[in-house]
């Protein structure tokens, strides 16, 4: 019997497919990503960058001054400027709000140029390959400060790393990023600032370019739209639009939020039953809380500005911190170390530099908006000092030290 001509039915000697044809076999999951969308163009990118790196540079200038605020180093301690008193305010409501802002920015931007992070092949050249690197580590950085951003001000921390040291140093990356990518692609940035760019408009480009305002209009909605309903925590003109910030200016006890309770900081009824004020210095003295009260009072309307964005202003009375000083013996220019009753915290002790001890309106103060502190903003005593990052507002006030 003649032998059978033709492929063996033995699933073993099955020849192996080739890959296209494999690929089609799979389906479109596998295959490379295509787009066809429009508006994925240099001249909408560079608008939608514009507008971000405006965003970057207000976080990152008003993150600089908030950090160097909350931890100035010795050369600069003595030199932090106590005025103007809503200078703190003005600065970290900018960072938190135009951080806020930038939630809206960044996806608009990655999606306008998202295509070319899935060119083939991904590296060309050792100038290409740098060009990637240096925009994958601005993506990343740039994701990284604004969510952690928002976490933050949202006072969640699903991370185990501390956030103000790491949010400090990604800011320093995220910002050379920027400059690194704004240097690399600084010929197509000028060439497409402008509608009167010096590149030849294209047929394509003329005919996106009503699609392009309107794609701009609705980003710029969007970011007026995030801004009005969360500026009014530290804005409160716009406090009656407060619907999405985690914080309203007026709400909390005696009329300011507050964001560590008494109870959180482990500072009972019996802890201050029989407080004293501790005062150390070269004439050393303790104050009781009548005695302290009996001293001559000065008034001040001061704003507390917190690192999450939000800020108040009110009114507060208690003893000039210089006054304290200069009865303890302080010299001229001298510095102050404030201790809390604070069971736990990360700053329970804090330092001022000489020119907040020296202000006349940084005070020991004993009472806010007319009425004895309640508990939750610090009774017996707090901090109360201009242009002063609010966890620096040292609240349960135990001892002074002069520096």
């Amino acid at each position: 019997m003649a032998p059978r001509t033709g492929r063996s039915r033995n699933p073993l000697h099955t020849a192996t497919p080739s890959a296209p044809r494999l690929l089609r076999a799979l389906g479109p999951a596998l295959r490379p990503p295509a787009f066809t969308g429009r508006l994925h163009d240099p001249r909408t990118a560079t608008v939608l960058g514009r507008w971000l790196g405006a965003a970057f540079a207000v976080c990152f200038l008003t993150g600089l001054i908030s950090h160097y605020l909350q931890h100035p180093p010795g050369w600069l301690a003595d030199d932090l400027p106590a005025r103007p008193a809503w200078g703190y305010r003005l600065t970290q409501g900018l960072h938190v709000g135009v951080g806020l802002a930038a939630i809206v920015l960044l996806p608009a931007k990655l999606w306008a140029v998202y295509p070319r992070l899935f060119t083939w092949p991904p590296v060309r050249s050792l100038t290409h390959g740098l060009e990637r690197l240096s925009v994958a580590v601005l993506v990343a950085a740039g994701l990284f400060e604004v969510l952690t951003g928002l976490l933050n001000v949202a006072e969640w921390y699903p991370w185990p790393f501390s956030f103000v040291p790491v949010h400090y140093a990604v800011g320093w990356i995220a910002a050379g990023s920027v400059l690194l990518h704004v240097a690399v692609k600084a010929p197509g940035i000028r060439a497409h600032w402008t509608r009167r760019s010096a590149v030849r408009v294209l047929p394509d480009e003329e005919r996106d370019g009503p699609d392009r305002r309107a794609l701009l209009l609705g980003v710029g909605a969007a970011v007026g739209a995030v801004t009005v309903t969360t500026v009014g925590q530290s804005f409160t003109p716009l406090a009656p639009l407060d619907l999405l910030a985690p914080r309203h200016p007026g709400h909390g006890p005696q009329g300011l939020p507050v964001n560590r309770t008494a109870a959180a900081a482990g500072v009972s009824a019996a802890a201050v039953r029989d407080w004293v004020l501790d005062v150390r210095g070269p004439r050393p003295y303790r104050l009781s809380l009548a005695e302290l009260g009996a001293l001559p009072q000065t008034r001040a309307r001061l704003p507390i500005a917190c690192v999450e964005g939000w800020s108040v202003a009110a009114d507060w009375s208690g003893v000039p911190i210089r006054d304290l000083m200069e009865r303890a013996g302080a010299r001229p220019g001298a510095g102050l170390r404030v201790v809390s009753l604070e069971a736990r915290g990360a700053y329970r002790v804090m330092e001022m530099g000489r020119a907040y001890a020296a202000d006349p309106q940084t005070l020991l103060a004993l009472r806010l908006n007319g009425e004895v502190l309640a508990p939750d903003h610090g009774y017996p005593a707090r901090i109360i000092a201009p242009n002063r990052p609010g966890v620096l507002q040292t609240k349960w006030v135990t001892r002074l030290e002069v520096l």
